[in-house]
């Protein structure tokens, strides 16, 4: 008597996992946001692990979620960014009103 084990779960047949935008949450992480680029890649690994066990709900909320964190990481760079130009052209403009003045 042979056993024959079952092959080991590889996501819905014939499907395709979701993106992971593992990609996206590592460029966001290094060059955005930190904290919420390291949200992103926690769900960005989830993606591949939760499609092969067969949850392919999962698998999409997990990627849904990735590339929703991704993209806030880089508006909140971009914000930022915008934020600290203000804030230089500021600082600087008003440098140089008090030097013109002699004060």
């Amino acid at each position: 008597m042979t056993y024959n084990a079952p092959p080991p779960p590889s996501g819905p047949v014939g499907g395709t996992p979701p993106p992971n935008n593992l990609v996206w949450a590592i460029l966001t992480t290094i060059f955005c946001c930190l904290p919420l680029g390291v949200v992103s890649i926690v769900y960005a690994a989830q993606v591949n692990g939760k499609f092969a066990a067969g949850d392919l709900a999962g698998a999409q909320e997990s990627s849904r979620k990735a590339k929703q964190w991704a993209i806030w990481s880089a508006v909140t760079a971009i914000v930022l960014t915008v934020i600290y130009i203000i804030v230089i052209v500021v600082i600087a403009s008003s440098g140089d009103s008090t030097s013109s003045t002699g004060f």
